[in-house]
Parts: structure tokens; sequence; C-alpha cells
């Protein structure tokens, strides 16, 4: 068997971190394959290493004095090394950072260093060969991502090493430049490494021990979710929730390599798994409770709108003429509601409202801001009746009036519109019918 690890930032914060990392790798003999994040918060107040790049950088790029800010980064990964005992430096890579921030390398340069660096340090503590992923991970000169390119080039990079660790998030042009994922990144580069070796499992560590039902922020200690389908947590991560980055999931997913998310910090709890599809039956009806809050509705009433071709077209089209994507859009024989992002659709309601009118003569057009979308999803609803029924009565229960609800075709979810000020009375209420009853 042949696992690939990534670790976040808190699984790598200091010196203490990275050896719970190492007995997590060691205690495994196929967990072969390494992706490290760059050093996180050691505490609520402190900063992240990417950050700090970030805000020293900003300084050489406006020809300030940067070296003090440069300074605390080195101690930060000073501090890690002193605390593993190893005998090495980093002091030639500072100075060659230095050297390109003088020359105005590039945020994408200085911000994967984090990477760069947790890496080195990370290889020379466990032994295992290190390779640099700008050597392999292969972005255009547009800065996309060369999926293809980069399978070959690391397949057959790898293929060379048993044991070996890759920094995640950043990557090269044909040129040389270093390029990066977005935020979160390494998630992906786990992701392709596991594809490129034709990993068994991708083991994502992180500070949780797995995806959670609901937002703990809402619910105290809610459930882990044992077993979820890729398109479960596409539905989910869409709506909010957020411990693996969605770009993360497609490599793996073509070649059938499942995922597990665990907790650095709790190695003996089995964390959540992620696979393409599975016969294991949900221990509750529903999968996950996610959401967001900052929708409009747009409700547009036409009669004989449903006779009328081309009329969901129209009113479409004139969202786009304006750069606005919709979320949601219910109808019934006379209306039609389309829901946006409010902060999207502020500046430019009054040219919508105008294009609609133009393109539609619609009767009415009614506007309803301060909305919140929640999705209620799982596999397990497909083959339960009255779900959509539950919900209503555990909402009516809480005195939260329902907007709008709208069921997707594979049964997969339920997408429930809310007044903002009702989402989390909401989400309570979701759970509990459908979570902490059934305990």
């Amino acid at each position: 068997m042949v696992k690939v690890v990534k670790f976040g930032g808190s699984s790598l914060a200091n010196a203490g971190q990275f050896a719970k990392v190492a007995e997590i790798i060691r205690s495994d003999e196929s967990r072969r394959y390494v992706v490290p994040s760059a050093p996180g918060k050691r505490n609520a107040k402190d900063i992240k290493v990417t950050d700090m790049l970030y805000n020293c950088y900003a300084l050489a790029e406006a020809g300030e004095d940067f070296r003090f800010q440069l300074k605390k980064i080195k101690e930060r990964y000073d501090s890690i090394i002193n605390g593993l005992n190893l005998k090495i430096s980093l002091e030639e890579e500072f100075q060659k950072i230095a050297e390109q921030f003088t020359a105005k390398a590039g945020t994408d340069y200085a911000a994967s260093r984090g990477e760069y660096l947790n890496g080195i340090i990370m290889a020379a503590y466990l032994g295992f060969e290190f390779i640099d992923a700008a050597e392999a991970v292969c972005f255009d000169q547009n800065g996309e991502f060369e999926a293809d390119k980069t399978d070959r080039l690391l397949s057959a990079r790898l293929q060379a090493s048993k044991r070996a660790v890759i920094p995640g998030f950043y990557g090269s042009k044909e040129d040389g430049t270093i390029c990066t994922f977005s935020r979160g990144g390494s998630d992906i580069t786990g992701s392709i490494v596991a594809k490129a070796v034709g990993a068994d499992l991708y083991e994502n560590w992180t500070d949780v021990s797995g995806f959670l039902i609901a937002d703990p922020g809402i619910i105290e200690n809610p459930q882990v979710i044992q077993v979820i389908t890729y398109r479960e947590l596409r539905e989910l991560s869409y709506m909010g929730a957020t411990v693996l980055h969605e770009d993360a999931v497609f490599p793996v997913r073509k070649a059938g390599i499942p995922i597990n998310i665990r907790n650095t910090n709790a190695p003996e709890e089995k964390g959540t798994l992620i696979v393409e599809s599975t016969c294991h039956q949900p221990k509750f009806t529903i999968t996950g409770i996610a959401g967001k809050k900052g929708f409009v509705a747009v409700n547009i009433d036409k009669d004989m709108m449903n006779s009328e071709v081309g009329f969901g077209r129209k009113v479409l089209s004139a969202f786009e003429q304006n750069g606005i994507s919709f979320e949601h859009m219910p109808s019934g024989i006379d209306t039609m509601t389309i829901f946006v992002h409010q902060e999207e659709f502020e500046g430019k309601e009054q040219q919508v409202l105008s294009a609609i009118h133009r393109l539609a003569e619609p009767d009415t057009i009614d506007l309803e801001a301060n909305l919140a979308l929640i999705a209620v999803v799982g596999r397990g609803m497909r083959s339960t009746r009255g779900t959509a029924g539950r919900i209503f009565s555990a909402l009516s229960h809480a005195n939260v009036n329902v907007r709008m609800i709208d069921q997707g075709s594979s049964e997969l979810n339920i997408i429930i519109g809310v007044s903002s000020q009702d989402f989390e009375a909401a989400i309570r209420a979701i759970y509990d019918i459908f979570v902490t009853t059934q305990l």
C-alpha cells in the first residue's frame, strides 16, 4: 500500500507539532510521500508564516527595508530546527530569498517560500528525499495549472524515489517563474502527488477530526461525518463547509483514490473518508448541513410566463450582461425567482432590473434582501420518505419562516432559503431533528 500524507499549517506550527507529525509518518510504512504546508499559527494571536512573507515582500516591493521582517521569519524556522536538534542551516536559503525580494521576484515567489523551507526541514528530520515542487508542478504562462504535464513529470520523478517530501502550494512556469495555487493550495498538491504515484489513499492531516455534520460555531460538538461521497462533499463545500480545498478533489476523484481527513492532534481517530461511491449506510438520514448568508431574491411575475418560449433565457441574459452569476432559480407557472449574492448585485441592481424589463417585459419585479441559503445534503435522503416534510416541521417549531425550498433531481440535496436573522436557528432546528433525536 502507498499513502500520500499532507499536513496543514497548524500541524507544523512548531517543533512539538513536527515531532507529532514525524511519529504519525513513522508509525505506518506505507506513508511514503509527504506534502507539508508552511508553519501556521502557534496560538490565537500568532501570525501564519505565509502572511509574514506577504507582509515582508510588500515592504520589499515598496522599496522599504524588509530585513527585520525577514529575520523574524528566519527565527520561526530556526526555533523549529533547534527544537528538533537538527544540524542544518537555512542561512544560504534566506540570503537567496533576500536577493530575490530585492529583485522583486513576485508575490507568488514570496508566498511559496513558507512551504519550500518547511519541506527542507521535514525532509531532513525524516531522512526522506526533498523534491522541490518547482521541478515537477507545472503552470502555463498565464498561470493556469497544467494537469497532464505535471502528472507525467511527477510520476517519472517519484518513481525513482521511495520516500520523498514535496512542498505544497506552488510550482513553476516553463521559464522557471514560481506560481502558486490559491490559499489552501497545499491540499491540491497532495492530491496531485497522490494521483502521480497511484496512491491507495490520500491522507490530509489537519487540526479537526474530519468533516463535521454542521458548523461547530453554531452547533456545539457536532457529530463527525464518517464517510462522504465526492458529490456530497462538493455540495457542502460550495455552501461554505471548508476543511479541504475544493479543487483538491478533482485529481484523486479522476483516479478513484479516497481521501481521509485526519486530526494530527488525535491520530487515533478515524476521521472522515471521502470516496467516489459507497454502500456504507450513513448513520443519519443527512450527511451534512452548510449554508451562507448574504443573498437577494429577485422575484419576477408575468401572466402566462410558462407558455412564453425563451422567457427564462431572457431573464438570465440580464444578469449575464452585468456579469452576475445566479445561485438558484425556483419557478412556478407565472413566477420565477433568481437568487444572487447581495454584495455582487447591489452595485448593479438598477441596471439588472432595467435589463429584465427591457428583455422580458415582466408584470412586476420584487426584491427581497438579507436572505440565507442552507443546503441539507445526504445520499440517505433518496431512500427516506418525508425528508422535506421533517425539515418544514422542524423549522416551523423553531418559528423560522421558509422563503424558498428547492430539491435537486438527484435527491442528494435540499436548498432552503430563510431570512439571514433565522440562519443559525434554522441550522440548529435541522440538526436537532435529523441528528440529536437519533442519538
